[in-house]
């Protein structure tokens, strides 16, 4: 069983992106020149239009990438920038109008990374885990290092971008074992070194530390030079980067502008698009009546260290979150920040044994998972992309009472009331019985916000939650986080990759700085 599986994951893996049989060093990237090797466009969208679900996506979309051309996709959430993606890449077909690609594009390929893939892996390999039919009852799933080192790619190029993103340290773990950023990382590498003649990226840098970003806007600078074409979808004008040469600006399905960078940047309507929109945010659902013991400080962690096989991942740790105080947890890919929640959570098993209490009650004392969840309400990627498009809005808020990914038990009156008080706060009450996967992205996150916050947890725990949103969503978010920090007694752990963005109520700082080939947690309040 488990060979057929492995054999299962390889050739999906190889049907992932359309590869060269010949490929080069990255190193020699900055020699090539981009040419121009025939007068025809590489892909062309003749008067494309898309629906999902009666709602349009794009409408009569005309645009072409000559050779010679690096552009950039920009628009906000839902502006139908990954809907032309899936068009160009075969992922959706039930298109009107017509695509056009040329011989050298067909000849070479077309690579795409985006979350979409990221999630669809990760799901094919829970799919085709054996766990049961091994003797050590744990699958692995696909490996970092088989993804990457492929027939088709070229050692030396997979290598330098290895070291480049700086993670030779998880080649032999499975993917779906290692954090967002770092599957972010495997995926690109993959994309840069399969020599397809057209790359698209989408939000390149989402789920990557700052380190990793400027690496990566470094090699993206030097891949603009080359012969692919890259095409990057991105949700602000300031994320462009300098050596893209024409902008395609969408807003709601429709072209607002396309041209050369220069007269995009100079346009009134190409602004206009990017302006916030403001939303009103209205009282609180009344608190739940709080046992005494809530009224202790949340978190109290002494010296705790976690590994995983040999490798340390949290050492000599310690954490007092007090009661009043909002964290912010920051730290690079990989540090363990989210191994730490999880100790706090009740979802690692590592925490018995060690000096950690919630709320006055130490760690493995009788308490079950159930009732450290009761306290706590979780937003994060992994909930956002796995979360099911069928169910409605309502029931999508209702599912945050039960922890779980979608609404399956019955609920009461009482708690259908409390969620749609939660929806109102948060200012999408009109959109109480509208499919999830209809909203916009920046919409979804919002109503997980409210699924969250339901049951009116004693701390709120928002994991990268900024991730995929442009910037107008993310000032919304922010707002409304401050709002109902300002007028509850919820407390906030909010976790980053930097210190940089937050909330204005953060008054605790955590961050995991690097010290001794480890991670050292580093802890100042206001």
């Amino acid at each position: 069983m488990g060979a057929a599986c492995a054999d299962i994951r390889s050739k999906t893996l190889l049907c992932q992106l359309t590869h060269d049989h010949s490929s080069h060093p990255i190193a020699q990237l900055e020699a090539h020149h981009i040419k121009a090797s025939t007068p025809a466009p590489l892909i062309e969208l003749d008067k494309v239009s898309l629906t999902y679900r009666v709602q349009p996506a794009l409408r009569n979309i005309s645009w072409h990438i000559e050779p010679g051309q690096q552009w950039a996709i920009v628009g906000p959430n839902s502006a139908g920038k990954t809907s032309i993606a899936n068009i160009i890449t075969g992922t959706v077909k039930h298109f009107v109008g017509h695509l056009t690609q040329s011989q050298e594009v067909r000849d070479r390929g077309l690579a795409y990374v985006c979350f979409e893939q990221q999630k669809g892996l990760i799901e094919r390999d829970q799919k085709l885990d054996d766990s049961e039919f091994r003797p050590d009852a744990k699958d692995p799933g696909t490996i970092v290092r088989d993804t990457l080192f492929s027939a088709n790619s070229s050692a030396s190029s997979v290598n330098f971008w290895i070291d480049q993103l700086g993670i030779r340290h998880i080649l032999d773990r499975g993917i779906r074992f290692i954090s967002t950023g770092e599957a972010r990382k495997t995926l690109l590498i993959q994309a840069i070194c399969s020599n397809s003649q057209v790359l698209l990226l989408d939000s390149p840098t989402d789920g990557l530390d700052r380190n990793s970003q400027r690496t990566l806007m470094s090699a993206l600078d030097v891949l603009l030079q080359g012969d692919s074409s890259i095409v990057l979808m991105l949700r602000d004008l300031a994320q462009v980067p300098d050596r893209v040469s024409h902008l395609l600006v969408l807003d709601r399905g429709r072209i607002v502008f396309q041209g050369t960078k220069t007269e995009a940047l100079a346009a009134d309507t190409v602004r206009a698009v990017f302006q916030p929109s403001p939303l009103t945010f209205q009282v609180l659902p009344s608190p739940p009546t709080r046992d005494s013991v809530l009224s202790k400080d949340p978190i109290v962690i002494r010296n705790v260290s976690v590994w995983f096989d040999d490798n340390p991942v949290l050492s000599d740790v310690c954490w007092h979150m007090k009661a009043g105080q909002n964290t912010l947890l920051a730290g690079p890919n990989g540090s363990g920040k989210t191994t730490l929640l999880s100790l706090v959570t009740g979802d690692s098993p590592k925490a018995y044994g060690q000096d950690i209490t919630i709320f006055g009650t130490r760690r493995g004392s009788g308490e079950s998972v159930w009732e450290i969840k009761q306290h706590f309400g979780l937003l994060d990627t992994s909930t956002h992309l796995k979360f099911p498009h069928h169910q409605t809005v309502l029931e999508a808020v209702l599912s945050g009472f039960y922890d779980s990914k979608g609404l399956y038990q019955t609920t009461g009156a009482s708690q259908r009331q409390i969620a749609a008080q939660w929806l109102d706060t948060i200012g999408l009450a009109d959109l109480i019985n509208a499919q999830f996967g209809t909203l916009s992205f920046g919409q979804q996150r919002l109503v997980l916000l409210a699924r969250a916050l339901v049951k009116h947890p004693r701390v709120l725990i928002l994991d990268e939650p900024t991730l995929g949103l442009d910037a107008q969503s993310t000032q919304c978010l922010m707002n409304c986080v401050d709002h109902v920090i300002a007028t509850s007694d919820i407390q906030l752990i909010f976790v980053s990759h930097s210190i940089g963005e937050r909330p204005r109520c953060i008054n605790q700082y955590l961050e995991f700085q690097a010290a001794d080939n480890r991670y050292q947690l580093v802890c100042t309040d206001d």
